[in-house]
């Protein structure tokens, strides 16, 4: 039965994610809440299903597949402050190619965060899956973020894919040239160069979400993050 719980929230939870995917589900729930009750009630839905999916990984069976290690405890508190960060700077900002992204205010020659990225919260993801992989070293976990991972990685060109057919390539074209899908890769190659400074209010927010994230991190999930 525990293994039972743990497949039952990981489909919920992946079925749930179809619905940012699927236009013909997402805009009549966009028409009725409106785009900002959208975004709380998907939100809200997506961290209570994340969350028993957790639960349920800590409540299978444990099967160990390699034994955790103090240094990989660092490798994750390191790593989850840039998640956060990321993450802070990514929800709801002017960016077409994102499914947190929001299409309207978009300056394809001030791009923003998707001058870094066109994809910086499955980045983020992809960043948050990998440490916490390396240091749950049993089958349910492995399984759980193992899945994030590579479902994060496929979702990116999934995306793309999608918004080309949707826009066509020209425009594109037109509306990535100074961005990039592979992280700084559009700096490193000069397409891009940011302008101005970063907001001082997403950043405060990203030290709040740290700080709550690593302090409420046992009361929540049942384990202190420190190494």
């Amino acid at each position: 039965m525990d293994w039972l719980e743990f497949s039952a929230a990981g489909l919920a939870f992946m079925a749930t994610h179809l619905i940012p995917a699927t236009p013909r589900i997402k805009a009549p729930l966009v028409a009725t809440l409106g785009r900002a009750g959208y975004g709380i009630a998907f939100g809200l839905l997506a961290l209570g299903l994340l969350y028993w999916l957790i639960l349920a990984a800590a409540r299978a069976p444990f099967i160990e597949l390699w034994p955790q290690e103090i240094w990989m405890r660092w490798v994750a508190n390191i790593v989850m402050p840039l998640v956060i960060l990321i993450s802070s700077y990514a929800i709801a900002a002017p960016n077409p190619f994102a499914f947190e992204g929001r299409a309207t205010g978009f300056d394809p020659d001030r791009p923003g965060i998707a001058g870094i990225t066109r994809q910086p919260f499955l980045w983020a993801l992809v960043l948050w899956a990998g440490p916490h992989l390396l240091v749950n070293g049993d089958l349910a976990h492995a399984i759980l973020f193992g899945v994030f991972l590579v479902f994060s990685l496929i979702g990116m060109r999934a995306m793309e894919r999608r918004l080309i057919r949707r826009i066509g390539l020209a425009e594109f074209n037109r509306l990535a040239a100074r961005t990039s899908l592979i992280p700084f890769a559009a700096l490193l190659t000069g397409r891009w160069r940011p302008r101005g400074r970063p907001s001082a209010l997403r950043l405060a927010i990203a030290v709040f979400a740290w700080a709550a994230v690593f302090h409420l991190h046992e009361l929540v999930i049942g384990l202190s993050p420190a190494p």
